[in-house]
This record gives C-alpha cells, sequence and structure tokens, in this order.
C-alpha cells in the first residue's frame, strides 16, 4: 500500500487535521464512498479538490458536518422537514439540500443552496471532529471514473493525494441519497444508498427528476452529470448477455451479472447488497483488462433505482 496511505489513529487523524487546516485535501472513508475532503470555506482548498479530480467547475460538492447542530449553521433556513429527515437517518447516507446562509460562499453551486450531510463512518466523524472543520467532500477519484470503497482505489485513481485514511472497505459501497428541501415538495436529485420507500415514511410525498440536467448547466447536487461512476472499459447495458451481438466489440469482455446467471462477475440478486460490491466489481474488472464489460439490466423496480442510475451512466 501507498506510504500515504496512514491508519485512521489518533496520530493519522492528527495529520489529516494539520492538513486540512493548512488548506490541503485528505481522503477519508465514509458509510458510502471515500471521500477527498477539504475545508468547505477554503477557496484555496476547493480549488484543490476541483484540480485534483480534474472536476468540471459546476458540479458542486457536498458538506459533511459532524452534527444536526452543524448542519443547521450552514443554512438560511432549516425546515420542520430537514429537522424530521436527520432525526431518523442521520448519521447516513442522506444528504439535504437546503438554502445556504447568506454570510458563506458557495461550495460549487452556482445557486443560493448547501448540500449537507453527517456521516455514518465512524472515521469520517472523528476526524470531523478533531479538525474543527465541515469538510466539502466529493468521491475521492478522478472525474467521471468508478468511486472508490477502499483505500487502495483513491491512490490508484488520485496518485497525488497527500494522505488517505484507511479505514478499510466501505459498507453502503454506492453514494448518498439527494433530496432537494428548497420546495413544497421534497424532491430527489439523485438516487442513492437510502430507498425511496424509507424515505417516503419521513417526508412523505418525493417529486421524481423529470429531466436530464445538461452538463455544464448550473445544478444543486453532484451525481447529475450524463457520464458518471464509469470505468475505463466500455460498459454496455442488456437483457440478456448471452443474446448480444459481440463482433463489433472490443475484447476481451468481461460479463456482470447477478445471482440466478453466469458472469466474471456475479453479484447478489439483493438490491442492497448488489449496489455494496457494484463499484468494487467494476474495479476488479478494469483491473483484469476487460475492454467491454457487459451488464446485466438490473430489474426495473424502485428497489433498484440508485443502482440504474450507476450504470446507465457508467454506460453513456
Amino acid at each position: 500500500m501507498n506510504e500515504r496511505c496512514v491508519r485512521p489513529d489518533a496520530e493519522g487523524l492528527r495529520r489529516a487535521a494539520e492538513l486540512l487546516r493548512a488548506g490541503s485535501v485528505v481522503a477519508f472513508p465514509t458509510e458510502t464512498v471515500y471521500g477527498l475532503g477539504a475545508d468547505a470555506f477554503s477557496r484555496d482548498a476547493i480549488g484543490e479538490i476541483y484540480r485534483l479530480k480534474n472536476r468540471p467547475s459546476w458540479n458542486p460538492l457536498i458538506v459533511h458536518v459532524a452534527d444536526v447542530a452543524a448542519a443547521r449553521a450552514l443554512a438560511e433556513t432549516w425546515p420542520a422537514r430537514a429537522d424530521e429527515l436527520a432525526a431518523r437517518f442521520w448519521p447516513g447516507p442522506l444528504t439535504l439540500v437546503v438554502r445556504r446562509a447568506r454570510h458563506l460562499p458557495g461550495i460549487g453551486a452556482a445557486n443560493d443552496t448547501v448540500a449537507v450531510r453527517v456521516p455514518a463512518h465512524e472515521v469520517a466523524l472523528r476526524l470531523l471532529q478533531v479538525s474543527g472543520l465541515p469538510l466539502a467532500a466529493p468521491s475521492a477519484n478522478r472525474s467521471e471514473s468508478i468511486s472508490p470503497t477502499t483505500a487502495e482505489h483513491v491512490v490508484r485513481s488520485l496518485p497525488d493525494v497527500p494522505l488517505v485514511l484507511d479505514g478499510g472497505a466501505c459498507s453502503w459501497g454506492i453514494e448518498s441519497t439527494v433530496l432537494d428541501l428548497t420546495s413544497e415538495v421534497p424532491r430527489l436529485l439523485r438516487p442513492g444508498a437510502l430507498g425511496l420507500r424509507v424515505l417516503r415514511d419521513v417526508a412523505g410525498e418525493i417529486a421524481l427528476p423529470d429531466a436530464e440536467t445538461a452538463d455544464g448547466a448550473a445544478r444543486p447536487s453532484p451525481g447529475m452529470s450524463r457520464r458518471h461512476y464509469a470505468p475505463r472499459a466500455r460498459v454496455v447495458l442488456c437483457k440478456d448477455v448471452d443474446d448480444v451481438d459481440r463482433s463489433g466489440l472490443a475484447g476481451p469482455i468481461g460479463i456482470l451479472t447477478y445471482e440466478g446467471a453466469e458472469g466474471t462477475e456475479v453479484l447478489s440478486a439483493d438490491p442492497r447488497e448488489y449496489a455494496a460490491d457494484l463499484y468494487a466489481a467494476l474495479h476488479r474488472l478494469d483491473d483484469a483488462g476487460f475492454a467491454t464489460i457487459l451488464v446485466q439490466e438490473p430489474p426495473q423496480t424502485e428497489d433498484w433505482l440508485a443502482v440504474r442510475d450507476r450504470l446507465s451512466r457508467a454506460a453513456a
């Protein structure tokens, strides 16, 4: 493992907090994926995130905070529904978009909103507490490529990252669900680890996206780009991998399926378990040198919404 990967013990956290307070960046684990963190209100530090990731300037960032009080401090208004959702799902893989406090600068979003969450990972929470900073943290990988779920994934994608806190593999393995609370009816901006069914139990009606957001257009959340979460290999979604005409596809060809079918990578038929291993499986297929990955389409049900979203963007 790269020497910049360190254990998240007291010394590792001290080094990480020092870097963050000096305006640098640090990669750290969350329950979803590894994030590339920086002081959310240092323009230079935020600029370093965009530089290292080669991230388009129009793609905003999520701010990670230690508790609900810290989230409220970033907001101009804090809706009652935000308190209800935070009480039920924080710490956890839910990001809330609210009106940004007027005295604070934007964090990539070209409007008056801020996206915020409290992560459910001991290392992330300890880093937030030790540093004393709200941390803007997109996934710790090059823009558009597969999100990292291990420290090794981070180092391979971002070899120049100054420090990686190695907290092992991420448990959810897929990004947070992003919910916009700036209108009367909450709006789903990015499907993610938390499913709509459990969110509706608290939030009631949730509006779904009705159109794609064009690249370059202002947006309140990350994860809305046409192409995202993509391996080096070409991804081809298909109803039945055995029926695909492979004559025009570059080889070697890998196959990603779920239980009940044969493939190079066979994931669980449970959507939560499938999501937890999806990025790791794509990393393994890339590492094995496959030029094309045939992916069996997951079921067209709401429980699979986040997985279908990630695969469709990877195949774009």
